[in-house]
């Protein structure tokens, strides 16, 4: 009776998928239902069929399912739903009973239709955390061997790692398998697809956390490669192995996360830019790891907020500037940023205000950085704001002086150029908060001015206003 309540429910939960309607129909959409409705109802029916069924009715339903997979009349969307479902129900069991299972999911690496070919990789992955030893070898021997589906088949090496990595008991199991998927994935350390080495990147940095005495020593070898693309890829896997709770490798991490972090000061742009990214979620998650080599990684990061690489784009008869080091003196002044969150008793908050300045006269993106920082040191060191108050003031005047099309001059970003004076002002309002700030002779002239001005007077009232909402709305922030 249990289970025949169930399959109604099942039922209820798929017809939508299976007959499709208006109503349930995304508009837009070739699918059946909204994306996120597939994974959801997977999962729960997947859930369902394992804890529910019998042996033979579990078996039923991933005949049916598989039948549906094979069919070349059934739509995207019910292939989409079926090769979920039998991922959900192969990570709990061992489906390779089915012999046409694995072969009837590689065909449809060859959909037309994206979502069908990611859910293919997510299926071949999880049916393979059922049974690695079938598997597992097979998929190492396709990502060698046909290039075309190699990304895809790198996202399902990633689910099985991902998959098996949160349980001792598959742990023990896929440690068996560590060298063999780490001298793969070392092969594809500088492959030329970008999204391929970022798949190979947390690859690695997943199996670091199940082998990191043999693994870590491996990845440091590859910080001095004379590729560019190792470069990036082992810094970045550094990344996915620093994670908030406390694990086996952080001790011999903390001693060595220097030498991954020196690549900040690498030649390579691109290199630069991807030890950034790894440091701003180190200091994020765990920041412990850093703040013994801060000495050494700050006056890099600092280098990297002065350096622009600025050039002309010819687009038919219009000129763009473009800066290439745009992304890195953003990349670093996000660092600055959490760092300053999570270890402000490591820095010298002069020589960290002296490149906070530099921000307040960059574009509007860092500058939009910098004035979070200049807001968060008004309340963690009012008096270092006192006296760089002269320093703050003139680019903040700067910026309201300032036409919006000066500002953003690409038409589309006028509410952009808008939002950036709105939060200058917000900045401006943090700062009346700066003892003795009332009474700064350029403080004093800049408000006055700001009064004087319609637009900015304007824009003065709505923030303070705005601020008056959220002090009443959540008054223990204030």
């Amino acid at each position: 009776k249990q289970w025949y309540q169930r399959r109604v429910a099942i039922t209820a939960g798929t017809n939508p998928v299976y007959n499709p309607s208006p109503a349930t129909q995304p508009a837009n959409s070739p699918l059946a239902v909204h994306k996120q409705a597939f994974y959801s109802t997977s999962s729960c029916i997947a859930a369902m069929a394992i804890n529910c069924a019998t042996p033979p009715e579990l078996e039923s339903v991933v005949s049916k399912l598989l039948e549906c997979l094979k069919s070349s009349s059934k739509s995207d969307s019910v292939h989409l739903f079926a090769l979920l479902t039998l991922g959900e129900i192969g990570k709990h069991g061992d489906l390779s009973q089915h012999e046409d299972l694995q072969n009837a999911i590689m065909i449809s690496f060859n959909s037309s239709s994206e979502d069908v070919k990611s859910a293919a990789s997510y299926a071949l992955g999880s049916i393979s955390v059922g049974n690695l030893n079938l598997y597992l070898p097979f998929i190492l021997s396709e990502i060698q061997g046909n290039t075309k589906r190699q990304y895809l088949l790198l996202h399902s090496l990633k689910e099985i790692i991902t998959s098996m990595s949160g349980h001792e008991r598959s742990i023990t199991i896929l440690k068996n398998y560590v060298p063999d998927v780490w001298n793969l994935l070392v092969r594809y350390l500088d492959c030329t697809e970008e999204g391929s080495r970022n798949v190979v990147a947390e690859c690695m940095g997943k199996l670091m956390l199940i082998d990191h005495e043999a693994l870590l020593p491996k990845l440091l070898e590859y910080t001095s490669s004379s590729s560019t693309h190792a470069k990036s890829t082992v810094v970045t896997a550094v990344k996915y192995t620093v994670v908030e709770e406390p694990q086996p490798i952080d001790p011999m991490l903390r001693i060595h996360i220097g030498q991954f972090l020196s690549l900040i000061d690498d030649n390579d742009l691109n290199v630069r830019r991807h030890a950034l990214v790894t440091l701003n979620s180190i200091a994020h998650n765990k920041p412990v790891l850093i703040r013994d080599h801060l000495d050494e990684i700050l006056p890099r990061v600092y280098k990297e907020t002065t350096i622009k690489l600025k050039r002309e784009v010819e687009m038919g008869p219009f000129k763009y500037p473009v800066d290439d080091a745009l992304d890195n003196r953003k990349a670093a002044f996000e660092c600055m940023y959490t760092i300053l969150q999570s270890c402000i008793d490591k820095l010298n908050i002069f020589q960290f205000l002296e490149h906070v300045e530099l921000g307040l006269k960059d574009v509007p993106d860092v500058k939009m950085l910098t004035y979070l920082m200049v807001i968060r040191l008004i309340n963690l060191n009012p008096n270092a704001i006192v006296l760089k108050l002269d320093n703050i003031i003139e680019p903040l005047r700067e910026t309201f002086q300032s036409k919006l099309k000066d500002i953003c001059p690409i038409g589309q970003e006028v509410e952009k150029a808008y939002e950036l004076k709105k939060n200058a002002m917000r900045t401006v309002v943090a700062l009346k908060k700066v003892p003795d700030a009332e009474t700064h002779p350029s403080f004093v002239d800049f408000m006055k001015k700001i009064r004087a001005n319609k637009e900015t007077d304007h824009l003065l009232d709505e923030v303070l206003k705005s601020n008056q909402r959220s002090q009443e709305e959540n008054p223990m922030e204030y």
